[in-house]
């Protein structure tokens, strides 16, 4: 498993992250063989949200029941959760008062004493960087949230919260997989006129921006065909594509998923891939493509069978 460390702190990261938005209706059984087949792979950073299960901090709850981590257990994972989104509504809530209230709420669930890694989770169009700056300041300063981030941001976002806020951004989660990858594809195709691959709407030129800046990409629904509309992998849409995924799975001697993992951790930008699978199987065959060394030939086809533009 290829690691990295997280820009700005001590923390050692695999590239294969664990997602947990799944598990409210698991078992402990169920909960606990996900985790160990995550741990035997080399994945020991797991991502959640306050507002993943089926109520507010659901699966956070249900993780830390199932797993009842001794305090040296705790310390070999790295436990990262989000706040921000409000679901009643739904709307965005960046305050003060509601980044505390969600961090104390996700140390309770998880029976934690500290988060590893906060995110704010979709940007709130009503943000106050000067709140954000003060619930970072006193959450950091009580040992509760040892390094911060943000997800499904855009660089002028992030500008905005980094000329009030003292510690680094560390991470940016952002979806990408070879099918919906707009944060890749449109610089590809820049300057293409009449080409929709080639309209800014990749955020500004995120993945460069985040490269220039040390923030790590993490890629969430790394299989996902676009949003939330199914997965790529042997889907009837995507012939093309599954077929060069299938012969280099074989040429690999690997699942196909470890190619679609690939394809996202091959990117220099040293980026995590966060897997929403609640399927041993699937944890154990993407974590084999962490450090699958495909050539740039083989990336760049993978990249055109998926439907992209190469001029």
């Amino acid at each position: 498993m290829k690691t990295i460390t997280m820009p700005g702190t001590e923390i050692v990261a695999p590239n294969v992250v664990l997602g947990l938005m799944r598990i409210a209706d698991k078992t402990d059984d169920e909960v606990r063989a996900l985790v160990r087949a995550a741990r035997d792979a080399g994945i020991d950073f797991v991502d959640h949200a306050d507002i993943y299960g089926n109520d507010l901090h659901g699966c956070e709850r249900r993780f830390a029941e199932a797993m009842q981590l001794t305090a040296s257990q705790r310390a070999e994972l790295t436990i990262q959760t989000k706040a921000g989104i409000v679901k009643d509504g739904p709307y965005f809530d960046f305050s003060y008062e509601h980044i505390i209230e969600s961090v104390e709420g996700s140390l309770t669930a998880l029976e934690t004493d500290y988060i590893d890694i906060l995110l704010l989770h979709r940007p709130d169009a009503l943000v106050e960087p000067e709140e954000v700056a003060r619930a970072f300041d006193e959450l950091e300063a009580a040992g509760k949230v040892r390094a911060f981030g943000v997800s499904n941001h855009t660089p002028r976002q992030i500008d905005l919260l980094k000329k009030y806020v003292r510690q680094p951004i560390v991470a940016n989660q952002l979806q990408l997989s070879i099918t919906h990858a707009p944060i890749i594809a449109q610089g590809a195709a820049a300057n293409m006129s009449g080409e929709e691959q080639s309209v800014g709407l990749d955020g500004g030129g995120i993945v460069d921006y985040c490269r220039l800046n040390d923030i790590t990409v993490q890629a969430w629904s790394p299989f996902q065909a676009g949003f939330f509309t199914g997965v790529f992998l042997g889907s009837p849409e995507y012939v093309a594509l599954n077929s060069v995924i299938d012969r280099l799975a074989a040429a690999y001697d690997v699942p196909p998923i470890a190619i679609a993992t690939a394809w996202i951790t091959r990117h220099p930008a040293n980026m995590q891939v966060v897997l929403g699978t609640t399927s041993p199987d699937r944890v154990t065959g993407a974590a084999q493509g962490s450090d699958l060394p495909l050539t740039r030939v083989e990336w760049y086809e993978l990249f055109r069978a998926a439907g992209q533009l190469v001029p």
